[in-house]
């Protein structure tokens, strides 16, 4: 109590402290009211945590189009079985580039013979153009077979970048691999975990109906039953 409501305590003021009173209980509910409504708007709503109605419900059923892991089988074996496939087709590719660089060797070095002779043929006889001619497609034909070569051998540098490509698609399919082992542990350890003591054909069946239900069909109620034990007692 401050020295103000003492004052007026003693000069007889009671009323009015008692109004101040009161009105200041009713400010607290107010307040408490704002802080409890603050709170809850702070924190998630139970919407958040509710089945959306135009969600299907339940999910769908567990068959070898839903289930996960199956899923995943199938996509490491395909892609497994192309990549080894797209693997052959690369080495066959190399191995045609390599043979034609070395037709292409051998191409050459016949090239480098003619034109060793037009030009011996060119110095012996000048006057002759045909052995000009001859010498000059010759040289022509090398350039284009030194182009040719020089070709394949970027095909093959390609083909060998290829597969090197091809190895990183090999550690994707196992890390795809190693999430499959962490499913099935994971898997494994679930029903180890909800494993029980008593077989599932051993165990007595779940009642339709316990108190509190309001969904459940076809219910038999007092009624029912005491007109079944009236009729038995007729016959």
């Amino acid at each position: 109590m401050t020295q103000e409501e003492l004052d007026a305590l003693m000069s007889g003021g009671v009323e009015n402290l008692d109004d101040d009173d009161a009105q200041e209980d009713s400010q607290e509910p107010e307040k408490e009211e704002e802080q409890a409504s603050s709170e809850t708007n702070t924190h998630e709503s139970d919407e958040d945590y509710r089945v959306d109605a135009n969600r299907a419900w339940p999910p769908p059923p567990p068959t070898d189009d839903h289930k996960v892991v199956h899923q995943l089988d199938d996509v490491t074996k395909d892609s497994e079985l192309k990549a080894g496939e797209l693997f052959d087709k690369l080495e066959s590719v190399s191995s045609i580039l390599m043979d034609m660089e070395s037709d292409l060797g051998e191409i050459g070095e016949n090239i480098d013979k003619d034109m060793e002779l037009f030009e011996k043929l060119t110095t012996s006889f000048p006057h002759i153009e045909k052995f000009q001619e001859a010498l000059e497609r010759s040289k022509s034909s090398k350039e284009k077979l030194e182009s040719c070569i020089e070709n394949s051998q970027t095909g093959g540098d390609e083909v060998m970048m290829a597969m090197d490509g091809m190895q990183y698609q090999d550690i994707h399919r196992q890390k795809i691999e190693r999430v499959i082992n962490v499913m099935r542990a994971l898997s494994k350890y679930m029903h180890s975990l909800f494993e029980g003591q008593i077989e599932d054909d051993k165990r007595v069946g779940s009642a339709t109906h316990l108190d509190g239900d309001t969904t459940t069909e076809n219910l038999v109620n007092n009624d029912d039953i005491e007109e079944l034990i009236a009729n038995l007692g007729k016959s």
